[in-house]
C-alpha cells in the first residue's frame, strides 16, 4: 500500500535538528522523498506499524507532528502530480 508521510519538527534547539534528520533518515528507508518533509512510502501493514513505531519514539510529542495518510494499493487514480518531478517513483525498478 502506499503511505504517504508528512512531518513537522520543532528545529529550534539542537535537540529538534538531531531529531529532524533522524526522522528523514528512516523515512528515506522506506520511501522516496518527494518534498522536504514528505514522503511515499509503499509498504506492507507490518513494514507500516514498524515505521510508526520507530517515528513516534523519535519525536517530541509536545513540539512535533507526524501524519500518514493511508492512500492502500490503488493509489495511482489519487495521487496527481503537477511541475517537477525529482527522482523515480516509489514503486518503480531501480537498476544500479
Amino acid at each position: 500500500m502506499l503511505v504517504l508521510i508528512t512531518y513537522d519538527v520543532n528545529t529550534e534547539t539542537a535537540g529538534g535538528k538531531t531529531r529532524l534528520r533522524k526522522v528523514a533518515k528512516q523515512c528515506v528507508n522506506y520511501g522516496r522523498r518527494v518534498q522536504n518533509s514528505v514522503f511515499e512510502c509503499i509498504m506492507d501493514s507490518a513494514q507500516c506499524v514498524l515505521l510508526k513505531s520507530i517515528l513516534t519514539e523519535i519525536i517530541d510529542e509536545k513540539v512535533d507532528s507526524l501524519r500518514f495518510y493511508y492512500l492502500g494499493n490503488k493509489y495511482r487514480t489519487k495521487v496527481e502530480h503537477v511541475g517537477v518531478d525529482k527522482g523515480i517513483a516509489a514503486d518503480e525498478t531501480l537498476i544500479l
